[in-house]
């Protein structure tokens, strides 16, 4: 019986950790790969030896060369630099577009019928300027940042409450960015509004804090950015889609009308399956919700105008 097969394009902290959740979590055969010869080849033969601990059967390997992801069912792609002090986003965008412009032209040449999970930074861009270079359909090509931010925003719910993370709900649609947008009004535990556990002043200070969780960990880390989170809500998509859960994840897809919005990449609920992208669903959103979203799809349509500039 042939296993799923998974290419993970970058061998730093964040693609190194997606093959580690997804090999514990049995998915596949993974492959890692990274154009720096040896740093992939290293990681995987490390992440293979702990098979035997935690008695996991992913088969992990490393390459440099994009021939070894050929027949990949999905591809995660995380290659790409982290936002470095002084750095204007425009500068990251030019550097970033460049990275994911060679990777997109190794996956359509070498998994064209595989599913697309964009991670690099500033992901809206990148997901936008990724499906360009590939030409796949939308369902095949997907943004992560929702995952992400809705799981922080659960976090810090969980941990004001004191409670256990399976119990939150709460989600995060619009950009991958300082004007992305929890959904408060919709957040609950066990069924109980947030709005009924906690005051205002708090759940205030729980939105600002999602929003700023990214920077929060750059800051402490000081020269290096999050990984095990990131990574984590990017396994989370891979599952769905190799196992057919039908789950319900935010993620950045590119909208067709949806929300009002035509040809951007941007946080919503998603459907995901063993097609991908199967189903977006759409949220009855309120005047404030709306403007406030507005201005998220302006942040993202902010930065592909700087892509088109390139």
């Amino acid at each position: 019986m042939r296993r799923n097969k998974i290419a993970i394009i970058g061998a730093g902290f964040v693609g190194s950790t997606c093959a580690h959740w997804a090999a514990a979590r049995e998915l596949g055969e993974i492959v890692l790969l990274d154009i720096n010869e040896g740093a992939a080849q290293g990681k995987a033969l490390d992440l293979m030896q702990a098979g035997p601990i935690y008695k996991f059967e992913s088969h992990v390997t490393g390459t440099s060369r994009y021939q070894d992801i050929e027949g990949s069912d999905v591809v995660v792609i995380t290659a790409g630099l982290p936002r470095k002090p002084g750095m204007s986003r425009d500068e990251l965008v030019a550097v970033n577009a460049k990275i994911v412009k060679e990777v997109c032209e190794g996956v359509k040449k070498y998994a064209p019928q595989s599913y697309v999970i964009v991670v690099c930074n500033p992901m809206d861009a990148m997901a936008v300027y990724a499906k360009q270079i590939l030409g796949f359909p939308r369902e095949r090509v997907l943004g992560m940042g929702g995952a992400l931010d809705s799981a922080r925003f659960r976090a810090f719910i969980a941990n004001e409450l004191n409670v256990s993370y399976r119990d939150v709900v709460g989600m995060v649609i619009g950009n991958h960015g300082d004007a992305m947008m929890p959904l408060v009004r919709l957040a609950s535990v066990n069924g109980i509004p947030i709005t009924s556990l906690l005051p205002t002043e708090k759940i205030n200070q729980i939105v600002a804090r999602t929003k700023q969780a990214g920077a929060e960990i750059g800051g402490l880390l000081k020269t290096g950015s999050a990984y095990y989170a990131p990574a984590a809500g990017s396994i989370e998509m891979v599952e769905a889609i190799l196992k057919d859960q039908k789950r319900v994840i935010p993620c950045a897809v590119e909208l067709n009308g949806e929300y009002g919005v035509h040809g951007l990449f941007v946080g919503v609920p998603c459907v995901l399956g063993k097609n991908g992208l199967e189903k977006i669903l759409t949220i009855d959103l309120t005047p404030s919700e709306k403007e406030e979203f507005n201005k998220s799809v302006q942040a993202v349509q902010n930065l592909v105008d700087t892509l088109k500039k390139l």
